[in-house]
Formats: C-alpha cells, sequence, structure tokens
C-alpha cells in the first residue's frame, strides 16, 4: 500500500484504489456545486435582462453579485484541494493559511480595527433597521439586515485571521 496516497486520501486505508477518496469525493462536490452557481447566475442573469422594474433589476443585481462572490469561493476551494492532491501551488489555491502566525504585529493590529470597524458597522445598521423598518414595503429593512449579515461574515473571517495570525 502506498502510504503517500492514503495520506491525501487518494486511496482508501484497504488499499482499494477503484473507490473514490474522500478528497476526490470532496471535490467532486465542489465540482457540482460550482456547476450549478454557474447555472445559477447565468439564470439570474437571463432574468435581470427581461426585469422591467428597478427595484427587481437592483435585487437581482445584488443577488448575482453575491452568486458570483460564492462562484469564487467554490473555485479556490477546488485550486486548493486539487493543489494538495497534485502537489502543486494552482493560482488561486488558498496556501498560506499556514503562514499567517509569521505576520507583524502592526498587521494584527490593523485586523483589530477592521474587527472594531465592522462592529460599529453592525450596530449602526441595527440602529437603521429599526429606524427605516416602515419605509417602502420593508426592503430598506431585507437589505440592511442582508448587511448586518455580511459585517457578521467580514467578523468571522477577520477574528480567524486574528487567531491564525497569533499563533506565531
Amino acid at each position: 500500500m502506498d502510504d503517500i496516497a492514503v495520506l491525501f486520501g487518494l486511496e482508501t486505508a484497504t488499499g482499494q484504489r477503484g473507490e473514490l477518496s474522500p478528497i476526490e469525493r470532496l471535490l467532486n462536490e465542489f465540482e457540482t456545486h460550482e456547476s450549478r452557481e454557474e447555472a445559477s447566475i447565468s439564470h439570474y442573469k437571463k432574468i435581470l435582462a427581461m426585469a422591467p422594474n428597478p427595484v427587481i433589476k437592483f435585487i437581482l443585481q445584488l443577488i448575482i453579485s453575491d452568486e458570483e462572490k460564492h462562484r469564487a469561493v467554490i473555485h479556490a476551494m477546488i485550486n486548493t484541494l486539487r493543489g494538495s492532491m497534485l502537489w502543486s501551488k494552482p493560482e488561486g489555491a488558498l496556501d498560506g493559511v499556514a503562514d499567517l502566525g509569521e505576520l507583524n504585529h502592526q498587521l494584527r493590529s490593523v485586523t483589530e480595527d477592521l474587527i472594531a470597524l465592522e462592529k460599529e458597522g453592525v450596530r449602526e445598521c441595527k440602529a437603521l433597521v429599526k429606524e427605516s423598518s416602515g419605509y417602502y414595503y420593508g426592503i430598506f429593512k431585507i437589505l440592511l439586515e442582508s448587511m448586518i449579515r455580511d459585517s457578521e461574515k467580514h467578523i468571522e473571517l477577520l477574528e480567524f485571521l486574528r487567531e491564525r495570525m497569533g499563533e506565531a
């Protein structure tokens, strides 16, 4: 049995090469999801082209933008998995996570500032939700709550960076 193949999930621990390894199955799932994201974006763009209303167009553009970000995220994960499997560093792979701990104190400080900025943005948006909830049939409330979720995601990502940078 090839220990390296088992280590990277290219072969099962029982030595059966006919089955897909866990990493290959995950890669297949990511690739399937990426294809679905592509189809979704295409579908939204077709609807956008026919949309007569500026509110509908605006909302569809927001959704398309998010879907394109989702596609980019999945693509980066695919490249990362492929790179690990092939011992290569494809463009767009998420390499360097292990090196985050080596970043200097100044970068850590900036990360703290960004976290504080995002948290302040969440507080402001929550206040705006209360103030604007009755306006324009609730569209402002929905958009502001969406911005809050984005900022919460940004905080989570920045906290990940902070933790990884603190491990040095």
